[in-house]
């Protein structure tokens, strides 16, 4: 038997038939040990989503989805393991888990791969719930959906408002992760988000404004209150009056000037130029999808020049209502601010156990998986320019 992780004081999450969640968890951790792993963890991960999507007055879509099931992974011969199930049931704990097992045993047989190494045991026992001042899922369907056919349709005073969308999302995470160090935490992370979007059409021209991002909705971790704060019905008549000057506006001019960012262009710059390549698995060669590999080589840190003295770009998990906020991460390490480049140089990068021990530091809490059926990976939390 584990020890450690019973009798900590954490209450247990809801029963499946007779069985907690918390005893699926240490069910797959002692067998993992028993058949040969010397590391293991534990996700269980329940996901809610419901999207409301309104088109021209009119609802273009509406679904509601929910996923549950586990992933385990394993390190044996020092090398990773993953399997994952969507049957929360003893039996099915204990076949994922030995396959989880059998893929490291595997994968250690790779030729000139180095065994993995976590640098300091993860051991906390905690809670965290995404702090929400009205629960977007108690709020009516019929509700959400009044609001966004009458936003759409304020958009839509001019004749050349052609389409007026107004969507609207909500999303909730429920996860329990257990490891084999000690570590049992429980997170419910909740999203909630709206936007607007209209098109223009003129004689030879087609043009799109959207609010409140340029690409459309804004989502953070928070409650419905956020929906009601942005006022869509409020700013609609504006943004479908934008679209419709767009179709006449004269062409930006060219030339070498300066210029200022409005916060949604700045943000994509941060995230991409400064975000990704951070990532220290993208540094190594690890991880190269859809924002490929990286400039920010090991022997740039410290030395490579960003920007100018006044640069301070830092990846903080804390900051209330971001998107990239949670209170732990999917290997259990806390969420926390970590400085990326400080005064114009790039000093820190975006870490995981594994990748962090490589360098001789601990993990700065930056892995997250995609659901239960995926591996975590280093993924940036909330990448800000400071002011």
């Amino acid at each position: 038997m584990r020890p450690g992780l019973r009798g900590r004081g954490v209450g247990h999450p809801p029963r499946r038939g007779g069985t907690t969640l918390r005893d699926l968890v240490e069910r797959a951790l002692n067998l993992a040990l028993v058949r040969g792993a010397w590391y293991a963890d534990v996700r269980i991960v329940h996901r809610r989503t419901q999207v409301v999507e309104v088109k021209n007055g009119a609802v273009e879509g509406l679904s509601e989805d929910e996923s549950l099931g586990f992933g385990v992974r394993v390190l044996a011969n020092g090398a990773w393991g993953f399997a994952s199930s969507a049957r929360l049931e003893p039996a099915e704990v204990d076949r994922v888990t030995a396959l989880a097992v059998q893929i490291a045993r595997a994968s250690a047989r790779v030729p000139g791969r180095q065994p993995v190494h976590l640098g300091p045991p993860v051991t906390h026992v905690a809670t965290y719930r995404t702090p929400v001042q009205v629960d977007p899922f108690a709020v009516p369907l019929e509700r959400k959906v009044a609001l966004l056919v009458e936003a759409s349709r304020a958009m839509q005073q001019a004749p050349e408002v052609r389409v007026a969308k107004a969507s609207l999302e909500c999303q909730r995470e429920r996860k329990v992760f257990g490891n084999t160090e000690g570590a049992f935490i429980e997170q419910e992370i909740t999203e909630t988000g709206a936007g607007l979007e209209a098109i223009a059409v003129g004689p030879d021209d087609v043009q799109k404004r959207s609010y409140p991002n340029s690409f459309g909705r804004h989502q953070a971790t928070k409650g419905y209150e956020l929906v009601e704060a942005l006022d869509l019905v409020g700013h609609a008549p504006r943004v479908g009056e934008e679209a419709v000057r767009l179709l006449t506006a004269p062409p930006c001019p060219s030339g070498v000037t300066t210029i200022i960012l409005d916060a949604t262009q700045l943000a994509l710059q941060v995230h991409e130029s400064c975000g990704h390549p951070a990532e220290l698995d993208r540094v190594l060669g690890t991880e190269a999808s859809f924002a490929g590999t990286s400039f920010l080589t090991l022997d740039k840190r410290g030395t490579f020049r960003y920007g100018s003295e006044i640069v301070n770009i830092t990846a903080d998990a804390t900051i209330p209502g971001g998107l990239g906020t949670f209170g732990y991460d999917d290997e259990g390490v806390p969420a926390q601010r970590t400085p990326l480049v400080r005064e114009g140089l790039f000093v820190g990068y975006l870490m995981s156990r594994e990748t962090a021990a490589l360098l001789g530091l601990p993990s700065n809490g930056c892995m997250r998986a995609d659901g239960w059926n995926r591996i975590p990976l280093i993924r940036m939390t909330n990448v800000n320019l400071e002011p």
